[in-house]
């Protein structure tokens, strides 16, 4: 069996699969929230349990951090990564990998239904490949097309400074400005950055009287959410202008990293926003955003675009991996 982890900074899917000729098969996936624990071992530690099984023999895992050999410092997660004693346990190899490099292995075994295009383009097998995932944090990984196969490559372009292309966009930046000391392209395209984009367009910095106001129920961690489904479902006018915003500005910032990427093969969009605002990512101001980039617009029309809709992505790729190990 091959050992698959997915580690974000809300949840931690932890899986079984079976190895595969392409695609490794899923036998056994448990979720988590990452914050229960103290430590990576303690969550594969809990899984093993769970799942009584003792025939592993490779494993990958993906966190949301910067990786530095066998350990890495979680962005959002108040612990380090170490794979270290996971690997004595198992007694096989393990690798610790960022959470997009995870998700990029798994772009090549991604089938049709798994997809949703945003752009057709005009795909050039031997060019790069590109992907993008707003979550918790931003993520952003490079696909470098060696000899006809990806090969993924880790980025922390998330934290890359933001670039306001509005009026409305700059009186944003100001407006995070005044509680940031800078602002970096999370702050803006992530579930935080939504909630950030919330306040602008309220014109108030008291997020739990605006929870109260789109529900009884509505707490801190379903902000965004509710933030997604009240602009969706036309409720709320300053919550249709934030995600209105925050769409533009993820566009925006796929399109910077398909000019950085020489991203030919395609830019994908990961992460467990994208799926749940597709109706909002189709609308046009995604692309719109994606494209305008003179003098480079009518390179952007032709790179293909894609949202990627299985939820289990990032475990599918770690597991793609170990199988590789």
């Amino acid at each position: 069996m091959l050992l698959a982890a997915d580690i974000g900074g809300t949840k931690a899917l932890v899986g079984l699969f079976n190895p595969g000729r392409d695609r490794p098969e899923l036998r056994v996936v448990r979720e988590y929230a990452t914050l229960d624990f103290d430590s990576l071992d303690e969550v594969i530690a809990t899984f093993i349990e769970e799942t009584g099984t003792s025939q592993i023999v490779a494993g990958c895992i993906g966190v949301a951090g910067a990786v530095s050999g066998t350990r890495a410092r979680l962005t959002n997660v108040p612990w380090v990564a170490d794979v270290s004693p996971i690997a004595l346990r198992l007694g096989g190899p393990v690798e610790l990998v960022n959470d997009l490099v995870a998700m990029a292995y798994a772009v090549p075994v991604l089938e049709d239904h798994e997809l949703e295009v945003l752009q057709e383009g005009v795909m050039v097998p031997t060019g790069n490949a590109a992907l993008i995932a707003a979550g918790t944090g931003l993520g952003e990984a490079l696909l470098h097309n060696v000899q006809e196969r990806f090969v993924p490559a880790a980025s922390e372009g998330g934290h890359a400074d933001f670039s306001a292309r509005t009026a409305r966009e700059l009186a944003m930046m100001n407006d995070l400005l005044r509680f940031h000391p800078r602002v970096d392209c999370e702050k803006v395209v992530s579930g935080p950055g939504l909630v950030n984009l919330f306040r602008f367009t309220h014109g108030t910095q008291d997020v739990r009287a605006a929870c109260r106001a789109l529900g009884p129920d509505v707490d801190l961690v379903d902000l965004p959410a509710a933030i997604s489904t009240a602009a969706l479902e036309g409720r709320c006018e300053q919550c249709a202008e934030a995600l209105d915003m925050f769409v533009d500005a993820y566009g925006a910032e796929a399109g910077n990293l398909a000019l950085r990427s020489m991203a030919t093969a395609g830019v994908y969009v990961g992460g467990g926003i994208a799926p749940k605002i597709l109706p909002a990512l189709k609308a046009g101001g995604f692309m719109d955003a994606f494209v305008d980039k003179h003098p480079m617009t009518d390179w952007m029309r032709m790179v293909p675009v894609a949202v990627i809709l299985n939820p289990g992505a990032g475990l599918l790729g770690a597991a793609v991996r170990a199988q590789d190990l």
